[in-house]
């Protein structure tokens, strides 16, 4: 339900955005990049409201490593792509700016209404730096394009068009409330902490979308699209997600995510932008690395390393 309701919201909100006439670049950095976030977002806000500040968190920090780790793995091993070195030195670095905010907060107690003010803050500074910069480079441009004309079917009634996003939008609510609660039990059954449940289980399912985006872009040869939409997502989870939750209901920071969990993220962040600045193809190798460091991510929690690392 969350993978086929954000689907369909991109579409719904695509349409409207042109009919506005709205340029496809801004739809590309905001209508396609939240639209691909959304499961994320109303799933942590679900989790938060419901009294679940781990559920909620692991949430966003699993994620972001299932989005390094797993997605960039499996969409190198299905199709080896390479990037520009510019994109990754540009949105790369804001990631690790994203990231280590969001682990200074963390650290300091939990993302509170204030902090979340400044996430969202230096989300949209980060979105007009991109657009006054992107308007001045044609390729990039383009590629923003690229990414915007692979939507197909895309409602041309606006009556068909708004329907189609608050349909959407229910199902998202409908089916993040189905995936929280299922967590809930899952966690019960397996005696688990809650944020278990959501840095790995949710979080896999919240990234559907990224995944199922970044397969198909390694596919058409569009390196810089693949690995922009991973960055992309990253930094919307940090900054709209975690900031955007945190001014609705302010979370707080479980023991085991700020002991292990939060610096794996950090860590895999910094490793992909070395390891592309190296160079800039991630081939069938590095894709299988990447993808065992997930599996291996994923035994921390449920095997006997949880207990090794008291998470």
């Amino acid at each position: 339900m969350l993978l086929f309701c954000a689907d369909f919201l991109v579409r719904g909100a695509v349409s409207i955005a042109q009919r506005m006439g709205v340029s496809t670049l801004m739809i590309g950095l905001t209508v396609v990049a939240f639209g691909t976030s959304a499961p994320e977002f109303v799933t942590a806000l679900t989790a938060a409201a419901r009294g679940l500040p781990g559920m909620a968190i692991g949430n966003i920090v699993g994620s972001n490593i299932a989005n390094i780790l797993l997605i960039v793995g499996v969409a190198a091993l299905v199709c080896p792509f390479e990037c520009s070195p510019q994109a990754i030195s540009r949105d790369g670095m804001m990631m690790l700016v994203a990231s280590c905010l969001f682990v200074l907060f963390a650290v300091l107690g939990g993302i509170t209404a204030v902090q979340g003010f400044v996430l969202v803050a230096a989300l949209f500074i980060y979105l007009g730096n991109s657009y006054l910069r992107e308007t001045r480079q044609i390729s990039a441009k383009r590629s923003i394009a690229e990414e915007v004309g692979e939507i197909e079917n895309v409602p041309h009634s606006g009556v068909t068009a708004a329907i189609i996003v608050i349909a959407s939008m229910a199902g998202l609510a409908l089916g993040s409330r189905l995936l929280v609660s299922g967590g809930i039990e899952i966690a019960g059954m397996l005696g688990v902490p809650d944020a278990v449940i959501g840095l790995t289980l949710i979080a896999i399912g919240t990234s559907l979308p990224e995944l199922a985006t970044v397969v198909m872009a390694s596919i058409r040869r569009h390196g810089d699209v693949a690995m922009g939409n991973v960055v992309g997502s990253n930094i919307f989870n940090l900054l709209a997600i975690g900031g955007g939750v945190a001014l609705i209901q302010p979370m707080t920071v479980s023991a085991q995510i700020l002991r292990f969990d939060i610096w794996v993220m950090l860590g895999v962040s910094v490793f992909l932008v070395a390891a592309l600045f190296k160079t800039s193809k991630v081939g069938r190798i590095r894709g299988a690395m990447m993808f065992l460091a997930y599996l291996l991510y994923v035994s921390a929690q449920f095997g006997p390393l949880r207990h090794m690392f008291d998470i």
